[in-house]
């Protein structure tokens, strides 16, 4: 998140329309969503309680998303008296998965989807690992929603991404946030197969969710495996959810 921080005020000057916009393609792929607002993300390591993290979501009072916090970085949002999102400050990248279950790889911040599923999610991503290797990330998502969509969008975060046009017109783009849009899922990834240039997997991460009536994970084991180092990670997951 750290990385969008200062081009929000720079896409919101440039803001346009498109006909397919995030909260489309998330309302297409899943129907009617009952809105629920993440309160809190506990990651447990079965590994080392070192890498243990609890991440806090508080809201203001008109319930938009106030902070993003693990405790040691926090991330400001800033709304203008229109109530829309001119600033993040601070803070790290708390949402992104990979960062999440410790992968050494950056698909998602580095990337570009070479490829989509039904539904519009990015199933593969390809990136450079160092300066010459082109590297992989496949991605398999349960049939179930994206549980952060609601809480980005009290962040006016979707609303940032609706605004990004993909027909690419003459109207000026900011090229990471049109990133952000083309590599945003629709339905909530639980597996990540990570190749190199010979296509051999060298890492892997999936994630058994439980979920709610509603689709929301509740709980979720994380087995992250590296080939080339012959390990195994193992993280349990807590969510929490604003009353």
């Amino acid at each position: 998140m750290k990385k969008l921080t200062y081009l929000f005020l720079a896409l919101l000057i440039f803001a346009c329309s498109s006909d397919d916009s995030a909260t489309d393609e998330f309302n297409e792929a899943n129907g009617n969503v009952q809105v629920k607002l993440i309160e809190s993300i506990s990651i447990v390591s079965a590994q080392d309680s070192q890498d243990n993290k609890n991440i806090s979501f508080s809201y203001t009072s008109d319930g938009f998303l106030n902070t993003i916090s693990d405790g040691i970085d926090t991330s400001i949002f800033v709304y203008d008296d229109n109530d829309d999102l001119s600033n993040i400050t601070g803070g790290d990248d708390n949402l992104n998965i990979e960062e999440l279950y410790e992968s050494p790889y950056e698909a998602f911040e580095t990337g570009e989807a070479i490829l989509y599923d039904v539904n519009g999610n990015p199933k593969k991503i390809e990136f450079y690992e160092g300066n010459e290797s082109i590297y992989t990330a496949e991605i398999s998502y349960d049939n179930t929603h994206n549980p952060y969509f609601y809480t980005l969008k009290a962040g006016k975060i979707i609303e940032v991404l609706d605004n990004v046009e993909l027909n690419f017109s003459m109207n000026p783009q900011i090229p990471e946030i049109v990133q952000a849009r083309l590599l945003f899922p629709v339905n909530n990834p639980s597996q990540i197969i990570y190749k190199n240039g010979e296509g051999e997997i060298i890492n892997t991460i999936n994630v058994n969710y439980s979920y709610d009536n509603e689709n929301y994970p509740t709980s979720a084991t994380v087995t992250a495996v590296s080939i080339e180092d012959s390990e195994q990670s193992t993280y349990s997951v807590t969510y929490q959810y604003v009353d």
